[in-house]
C-alpha cells in the first residue's frame, strides 16, 4: 500500500514538474523568447556597501550549473520582486527570463528606495552608486568578467550614468524608453513637462505607501483612476510651486528645484543638446522606444550622437507609449539577442540592419541602415476653410495660397485650457485615441487635406511654419498631425509645442510672427481614402503646464491673461506643414 502512495505521489510530483516545465515554455513560446535552458536559483537580501557606509539590497539570479556565465545589471528604484508589491513584480519576471537562458542577473533598489538604505535624490547618486555596484560584482566568484545592462526608463539612465569610462568588461548596454539627458526630459519645448512629473511622483508616492502591503488593498490602492483624479487637481493649482504638495501630502525638493531651474532658463529648449555621456562609449548600446513616447525625442538624440562620434548603435522603434507592456516584452527580446551577441560572441539572432521602425497606418516593420532615412519634403500649405463651412475647419493643399484670405482667430483662456489627449504621456490612456472631442473647442483650429488617392509614407521629423498675431508676448502655440480615417476618426500621430516669449520668432513686416514649430519625429502611412489633419491650439494641459500669459515665474505665478490668437495662411504668409516624404507625391482628390 505505501509503496502505491508513493508511486502515486511521484507521478503527482513528476506531473507537476512537467506542467512547471510546460508554462515556462508556453511563456517562453507566448513572448517569442528563444526556449530556456536553465532551472533558475535566487539568493535575496544581498546587501551591497558603499563608500559612506550606506547599503544596498540586491537580488541575485543564478542559472542552476555549474559554469560560468555572462552577468545582467538591472538597477532600479521601483522594487526589484514580488515582496516590493505590484511594481517589484516586473523585474522579477525579467530576471527570471535572463537567468533561464543562461544569464547571472543582479537586481538592485537604487539609493533609498526599498530595501536599500540612504535617502532617494533622484539622479544624483546613480554615478557613484553604480560604479561601486560594479567593482562588487567583479569581486564575486560566479562574475565571468562580461556585463551588460538592461531596462527601461529610469532603469535605462541608470546605465547612461555609469557608461563613460566604465570597466572594459561592461559590454553592452540596452537603454529602452529613455534618454542620457533624463533629467532634463521635464523642460522640454520650453515648458515644463507637468504630467510627466506630477505623475511619476503621485506612482513613488504610492508604491511608498503600500510598501509591505498585499492582495487587495494595494491593488485598489495603485490604481490608474485614482491616480488620474491626484494629477488633475494637483495640475490645477496655482501657484503651481504648490502642486507637489496636492499630489503627494508634501513638498517635494526635486520639484522645487525643477520650477526653479525652468524660471532661470533664458532660451526655451525644442531640440535636445548633445549629451556628453554618449561620445565616449566602450560598450555596444541597443535603443528601443516608441513613437508615442515623450522621451523619442532625447533617445533619437542619443542615438544621432552615437553616430557622430563614430559608433554604431542599434535602434528599435515600435508604436508604443511609455507604458506599453508590448514595448516592455520587445525590450527583453532584443536584450536576449543583443547580449547573446555581444555578451556571448553569438551573433545568429541579431539581424542584418542596425535600425529596426514600425511605420504605422501600414502596420509593416521596415529594416534599414541608419535614422533618419532620405526623405523628400513634401508640403502642404494651410488655407482658409470653403464657403459653407466653419471657419475653424481649413484646408491643406499641396499648392501655396495665391492670394490674400482672412486669418483664422481663436482665444485661448487659461482659466480653462485646452486639454491633453492621448500622445506621449506617462499614462495608460496616452497613445494613439480618437481626437474629434478635442477638435470640437473653439480653442482648436483644424486643417484637413483633400482625400488621398494614393497612399503618403512620411519617415521623419516633421516641422510646421506659422505666421502668427497673438494680443500677449508670452503664449504656446501646440500643433498635431492626425490621420482621419473613412469612417471620420481622427487619429494623432505625432505633435509639438513652441513656448513663445520675447525674442522669439522672425518679425514679418506686417507686425506677424514666422514661428517654426518641431513636432516629433514619426513613422507613418496615410492610406488612401484617408485624410490628413493638422491641429492648431494654443495648449495641452497637463501634459505641458498652461501659459498663463504673464511671463510670471512658473513655481509662483497665479495672475492669469486670455490671448487672443491670429493664424495667417495666404499669399504673403505661406504657412505650411513640411512632412518627410519616402517618394514624391502628387495626391488630391476633392474633399
Amino acid at each position: 500500500m505505501r509503496r502505491r502512495q508513493s508511486l502515486g505521489f511521484l507521478g503527482l510530483a513528476l506531473l507537476g514538474l512537467g506542467l512547471y516545465r510546460f508554462r515556462r515554455h508556453l511563456l517562453g513560446y507566448w513572448l517569442g523568447l528563444r526556449p530556456h535552458r536553465h532551472a533558475v536559483t535566487v539568493r535575496r537580501g544581498l546587501k551591497i556597501a558603499m563608500p559612506d557606509g550606506v547599503q544596498l539590497a540586491a537580488d541575485h539570479y543564478a542559472p542552476s550549473s555549474t559554469r560560468l556565465y555572462p552577468t545582467v545589471l538591472i538597477r532600479t528604484p521601483y522594487g526589484r520582486s514580488q515582496a516590493a508589491g505590484l511594481s517589484g513584480v516586473m523585474p522579477d519576471f525579467i530576471a527570471r527570463r535572463f537567468a533561464e537562458r543562461g544569464y547571472n542577473v543582479l537586481v538592485q533598489d537604487v539609493r533609498g528606495r526599498f530595501d536599500s538604505q540612504g535617502e532617494f535624490e533622484p539622479f544624483v547618486h546613480e554615478e557613484s552608486d553604480g560604479r561601486t555596484t560594479l567593482d562588487w560584482l567583479e569581486k564575486q566568484a560566479w562574475f565571468n568578467g562580461v556585463l551588460g545592462m538592461w531596462g527601461q526608463s529610469y532603469l535605462g539612465y541608470v546605465q547612461w550614468a555609469i557608461a563613460p569610462g566604465a570597466p572594459l568588461y561592461l559590454k553592452a548596454l540596452l537603454p529602452a524608453v529613455t534618454g542620457s539627458q533624463l533629467p532634463q526630459a521635464d523642460r522640454q519645448d520650453g515648458a515644463l513637462g507637468l504630467d510627466m512629473l506630477l505623475r511619476w511622483f503621485i506612482q513613488m508616492d504610492d508604491m511608498d505607501r503600500l510598501k509591505g502591503r498585499t492582495g487587495i488593498f494595494q491593488t485598489w490602492r495603485f490604481n490608474a483612476a485614482l491616480q488620474e483624479r491626484r494629477l488633475q487637481r494637483a495640475a490645477r493649482r496655482l501657484p503651481l510651486g504648490e502642486a507637489d504638495q496636492v499630489a503627494t501630502g508634501r513638498s517635494i525638493p526635486y520639484y522645487q528645484d525643477v520650477l526653479r531651474g525652468l524660471d532661470a532658463q533664458t532660451a526655451p529648449t525644442n531640440q535636445a543638446v548633445p549629451s556628453p555621456r554618449v561620445k565616449h562609449l566602450t560598450a555596444a548600446v541597443h535603443l528601443v522606444s516608441g513613437w508615442q513616447d515623450f522621451l523619442l525625442r532625447q533617445l533619437l538624440a542619443d542615438y544621432e550622437d552615437m553616430r557622430l562620434s563614430g559608433q554604431h548603435p542599434y535602434l528599435t522603434i515600435g508604436p508604443w507609449n511609455h507604458l506599453d507592456l508590448e514595448c516592455l516584452w520587445e525590450t527583453l527580446r532584443q536584450g536576449l539577442t543583443w547580449f547573446d551577441a555581444c555578451l556571448k560572441g553569438d551573433r545568429s539572432g541579431l539581424r542584418e540592419n542596425p535600425v529596426r521602425i514600425y511605420v504605422m497606418g501600414k502596420n509593416q516593420w521596415r529594416e534599414m541602415e541608419s535614422w533618419p532615412p532620405f526623405s523628400n519634403p513634401v508640403r502642404y500649405y494651410l488655407h482658409a476653410a470653403q464657403d459653407g463651412r466653419p471657419a475653424c475647419s481649413g484646408r491643406l493643399l499641396l499648392d501655396a495660397p495665391a492670394e490674400s484670405s482672412p486669418p483664422d482667430t481663436y482665444t485661448y483662456d487659461p482659466a480653462h485650457p485646452t486639454p491633453s489627449l492621448g500622445g506621449a504621456l506617462m499614462t495608460w490612456q496616452g497613445g494613439v485615441v480618437d481626437n474629434r472631442t478635442l477638435e470640437k473647442r473653439a480653442d482648436v483650429i483644424t486643417y484637413t487635406s483633400s482625400i488621398l488617392e494614393k497612399e503618403l509614407e512620411i519617415i521623419g521629423p516633421v516641422q510646421l511654419v506659422l505666421y502668427v498675431r497673438s494680443s500677449l508676448e508670452y503664449t504656446d502655440f501646440f500643433a498635431r498631425l492626425c490621420d482621419v480615417t473613412p469612417a471620420g476618426r481622427s487619429l494623432n500621430v505625432c505633435d509639438g509645442l513652441l513656448r513663445l516669449r520675447p525674442g522669439l520668432g522672425v518679425p514679418q513686416p506686417d507686425g506677424s510672427l514666422r514661428l517654426q514649430v518641431e513636432l516629433w519625429p514619426t513613422a507613418y502611412c496615410f492610406l488612401p481614402g484617408h485624410c490628413l489633419r493638422l491641429q492648431v491650439s494654443s495648449g495641452a494641459h497637463p501634459r505641458w503646464n498652461r501659459n498663463l500669459g504673464t511671463g510670471e515665474p512658473v513655481l509662483t505665478g497665479v495672475r492669469m491673461l486670455k490671448a487672443e490668437q491670429t493664424l495667417y495662411h495666404d499669399q504673403e504668409h505661406p504657412a505650411e506643414l513640411i512632412l518627410p516624404g519616402t517618394e514624391e507625391v502628387s495626391n488630391a482628390s476633392p474633399a
